[in-house]
């Protein structure tokens, strides 16, 4: 808004000084387009920096969320993994319980024949 107001008043003052030469050779209405330009390469510049630190921003943040995401994918494998390894030793532990449980009941089946004989 601002840098319009003030593109909009110099090319009325060089509208108003009238059309004839000076002496570098720039009538108003190229002054008045010369001192645009001028004023348009001051907003770029001044706009830069802050555009470049916001892209450096930016790639930092996805950055940071491509490791998070690395690491949330390691920690989930590695959840995978001791579910998988407690899963099997839990197998492991039934199977011995339920021979020890067959054992235990065999040997009390055998009581029972002796005691019945």
């Amino acid at each position: 808004m601002k840098t319009t107001s003030m593109f909009t008043a110099l090319l009325v003052l060089a509208l108003a000084a009238g059309c004839t030469r000076e002496e570098d050779g720039m009538g108003p209405a190229q002054k008045a387009g010369k001192a645009v330009d001028e004023a348009g390469d001051k907003v770029a510049r001044e706009l830069r920096a802050p555009l470049e630190k916001a892209d450096e921003a930016a790639k930092k943040l996805a950055e940071r969320a491509e490791e998070e995401r690395r690491q949330l994918a390691e920690r989930t494998e590695e959840a995978r993994e001791k579910i998988k390894d407690a899963t099997e030793e839990a197998g492991r532990g039934l199977q011995k319980a339920t021979g020890k449980v067959g054992e235990k009941v065999e040997q009390a089946g055998e009581k029972m024949q002796d005691a019945a004989r």
